[in-house]
């Protein structure tokens, strides 16, 4: 019969080992959670920028669209073509500039400032001399 060998020395460093690749493992997989919700709040953040752009856009050429549909409505019925078809797309033109300066005002109103350094007190001083 084969004699059992004497593993009491080997336990105590597997043991160790064991230990060390479980705390490893336990803090890659924390460092790998911590980079899934910065990835997830960065892509919604794209996201919402993109319906902000989208958004955006949709509504200057609404505002065209309906000055040009006045427009065309007032000709036919007071029958001034071009007269009227020109001066409400113009109106919607400046309506859709106007609708754009407000969000995008707005958007930069609720946005936080971008990260970087900051301006100290010899950076104002030389801005005011």
């Amino acid at each position: 019969m084969a004699k059992p060998q004497d593993t009491k020395g080997q336990d105590s460093g597997a043991d160790g080992v064991t230990r060390d690749l479980a705390s490893r493992i336990a803090s890659a997989k924390r460092s790998r959670a911590a980079e899934d919700n910065r990835a997830s709040a960065n892509g919604s953040h794209d996201t919402s920028s993109m319906a902000r752009g989208m958004r955006i856009g949709t509504e200057f050429v609404a505002a065209i669209v309906i000055g040009g549909i006045l427009g065309y409505l007032i000709d036919l019925g007071l029958g001034t073509s071009p007269w009227g078809l020109l001066i409400m797309f113009m109106m919607g033109f400046a309506a859709g500039i106007l609708n754009v300066t407000r969000a995008v005002a707005e958007l930069n109103a609720a946005s936080p400032p971008p990260p970087g350094p900051k301006p100290d007190a010899e950076d104002d001083k030389r801005i005011e001399h």
